[in-house]
C-alpha cells in the first residue's frame, strides 16, 4: 500500500498483518509499506517441520528480491526475523525496530513444557496461561496467581473473534520463543551488521528488557536507542500505531 520508498513490516509473535494495518496505513502516506503475514498465521502456510529463524531470514530475503524494497520495520521476534536476515544479506539500508527480539537477551524456558503439554491435551487456555505467568513479561501479581485461577480468567476474557484469532497462533508461538531461546549466545555475530538501525523501547516496559536493548543497541555498529513516552511493548498496534509510525517514517526516509 502507499507510494515512496519501499519498507517491509513484520510483526510479531501472538499477531497477524490485520493488528498491523493501522501502523502500514499510516506509514503508506510517504512509503510503499509491504506488510508481511509471516508463515504459520493468517493466509500463510504452516510454520513447516523444519522450522527456525533462518526459514524467516529466507522469506524476508524472497519479499525482498520480489520488491527490492530496502528499508523495514520489525516488531518483537519480527525484529528479530529482520535483524538475522540482515545478518546474512546486507539487503537493507535502514532499520527501524520496536522491542524486537534480542540475541544474548534472557528467554524464560519453564514455562514452554507445560504450555506444549496443554496444548496437546486441547487446552489452549491453560497454554496461554503458561505462558503469560512463564515468559517474563506479566506484572509480578500476575504470576503469582494460582494457575486455574488465571486459566479461568482467561476463559472469560478471551473469546469470541479476539480469541479466533489468537488460538491458531498458539503453536507457532511455542516454535518462535524456542528459536529466540536459541539465540542467546550468538550477540557478537550482530556486531558487524552494515545497516543503520533505531531501536524504539516503551517506557512502560520492564527494566530488564530495557538494559537488554541497551546492551545490544550499543553492539550493533550503527544503532541508535530511544524511548517513547507511555508505551508498553505493544506500541506499534492499537491507538498507539500512529506515534510510532510518526517516528520511524522520518527515520526510514532519511536514506
Amino acid at each position: 500500500m502507499g507510494n515512496g520508498p519501499g519498507v517491509i513490516v513484520v510483526g510479531g509473535a501472538l499477531s497477524t498483518a490485520a493488528d498491523y494495518l493501522p501502523l502500514a496505513s499510516h506509514l503508506a502516506r510517504s512509503c510503499t509499506v509491504h506488510l508481511v503475514e509471516r508463515r504459520g498465521r493468517g493466509a500463510s502456510g504452516p510454520l513447516g517441520p523444519d522450522y527456525s529463524l533462518r526459514k524467516e531470514a529466507d522469506d524476508l530475503r524472497a519479499i525482498h528480491a520480489a520488491t527490492h524494497a530496502r528499508l523495514a520495520f520489525g516488531h518483537s521476534y519480527g525484529g528479530l526475523a529482520i535483524l538475522e536476515t540482515a545478518r546474512i544479506t546486507p539487503i537493507f539500508d535502514h532499520i527501524a525496530l520496536y522491542e524486537p527480539g534480542t540475541p544474548g537477551s534472557h528467554t524464560p524456558t519453564a514455562w514452554m513444557t507445560p504450555y506444549r503439554t496443554r496444548l496437546a491435551a486441547n487446552d489452549p487456555h491453560g497454554a496461554f496461561a503458561h505462558f503469560i505467568q512463564g515468559s517474563g513479561g506479566a506484572p509480578q501479581f500476575v504470576t503469582k496467581l494460582p494457575h486455574w485461577y488465571l486459566r479461568t480468567a482467561l476463559r472469560i476474557g478471551f473469546r469470541g473473534q479476539r480469541w479466533h484469532r489468537m488460538r491458531p497462533l498458539l503453536e507457532a508461538n511455542l516454535a518462535e520463543h524456542e528459536q529466540l531461546a536459541a539465540q542467546r549466545h550468538r550477540l557478537r555475530e550482530f556486531a558487524t551488521l552494515s545497516a543503520s538501525t533505531l531501536i524504539l523501547c516503551g517506557s512502560r516496559t520492564s527494566a530488564a528488557t530495557r538494559a537488554e536493548l541497551d546492551t545490544f543497541a550499543s553492539t550493533l555498529p550503527h544503532a541508535t536507542l530511544e524511548t517513547m513516552q507511555g508505551l508498553d511493548h505493544f506500541g506499534p498496534t492499537g491507538k498507539s500505531a500512529r506515534s510510532v509510525s510518526d517516528r520511524i517514517a522520518p527515520f526510514l526516509l532519511e536514506s
